[in-house]
């Protein structure tokens, strides 16, 4: 018996189809779980590397460069002026970060560079532009004073951002830990590729649904038929129930659609969010759920029972672990974009 989809793809990617007994993709016994939940519930695997980095050429983020390269061959060193630079454009997207998440990006890939942001990130804070409020774990979290919010402002560094927030509270609130797997959670999402076109905690609101919730980051990253990507990070701190709930709050947030029309003409209802946000979408934008900050079969067992919860979902949901997605490993999808059956299932608004 093989595993596929027959529903619509909104974005046709490429995708593994096996039988049982058939050679699987590689992950340990660990993958074992997830793909028991694909056998189950017509969860699907998709390609064995994600999207993000098939397309990162596209978009490469020219703020962000690898270290360059001597004519000799040899990385050459960062200035200390770069790695400043580099580690406030980087706070400023991701609102806080470690000094190896920060490494992880501005020096080269297979050199440890934490020797040069410790020192960048001590000048930072001497010039009032950077401080730490907490930890993870033993090591300090650093986020942007609103000073270094607004020399970042004042250099043009990064597309505007209003009502952006510098993570401080959140950190003195105890939540840094949640922000630091959401860093890593994007870093693992093509990494330095594409960095300044992320944005964090991210607000979707409907006065008229009551719904108002923040989405952990945002990518735009435009497709051929959306513009954006959602991603949601479970920490592993919510119930079960709460994290469908959230998955469930995206298919209202895209069901919920809008009136409009000329005084004395009959007009029409429209999506609210490709009316009002999301104006140059086809399809409503696709949810990433990252599942992480617990054992692995523990992770599973979540994948599997969150399988359960949204079964029936007329949105394009994809689910995968943290660790699975730092090793390029496969998303599984939960549900398809459907604007047919998601257009019955919500009530439509009365017109004048």
């Amino acid at each position: 018996m093989t595993y596929t989809s027959s529903a619509r793809q909104p974005e046709p990617e490429p995708r593994p189809t096996w039988s049982r007994g058939a050679e699987r993709p590689s992950g340990g016994p660990e993958f074992s779980a997830a793909n028991s939940a694909a056998n189950d519930s017509n969860v699907v695997p998709i390609t064995a590397t994600h999207a993000a980095r098939q397309g990162a050429s596209r978009h490469a983020d020219t703020s962000l460069p690898s270290p360059e390269t001597s004519a000799k061959g040899k990385k050459s060193t960062p200035t200390a002026g770069k790695v400043r630079a580099d580690a406030l454009r980087m706070l400023g997207c991701v609102r806080i970060a470690t000094v190896r998440q920060m490494a992880q990006v501005i020096t080269a890939e297979d050199r440890d560079g934490r020797s040069y942001v410790r020192r960048a990130m001590r000048k930072l804070t001497e010039l009032g532009l950077a401080e730490t409020n907490g930890k993870a774990g033993k090591h300090p979290i650093w986020n942007l004073t609103p000073e270094g919010q607004k020399a970042l402002a004042d250099g043009n560094e990064l597309p505007p951002r209003s009502k952006a927030g510098t993570g401080a509270k959140a950190v003195k609130a105890g939540f840094g830990p949640h922000g630091v797997a959401v860093t890593d959670m994007i870093l693992a999402f093509g990494g330095r590729d594409h960095l300044i076109d992320w944005q964090v905690e991210v607000n979707h609101a409907t006065k008229e649904t009551g719904l108002s919730f923040n989405t952990d980051a945002v990518l735009a990253q435009p497709a051929a038929t959306s513009e954006v990507r959602l991603f949601e990070l479970d920490n592993g701190t919510m119930s079960q129930a709460r994290l469908a709930k959230e998955v469930w709050d995206y298919e209202r947030y895209a069901g919920h659609r809008v009136w409009e029309g000329a005084r004395g003409t009959i007009g029409g209802t429209f999506p609210f969010w490709q009316r009002h946000r999301y104006t140059r979408s086809k399809t409503f934008p696709r949810l990433h759920v990252v599942l992480a900050r617990k054992e692995e079969h523990l992770l599973d067992n979540r994948l599997q029972a969150l399988t359960a919860d949204v079964r029936g979902i007329t949105i394009a949901v994809w689910v995968n672990t943290l660790p699975r997605l730092q090793r390029g490993e496969p998303w599984y999808e939960f549900g398809v974009d459907d604007p047919d059956r998601r257009r019955a299932r919500y009530p439509e608004p009365v017109g004048r």
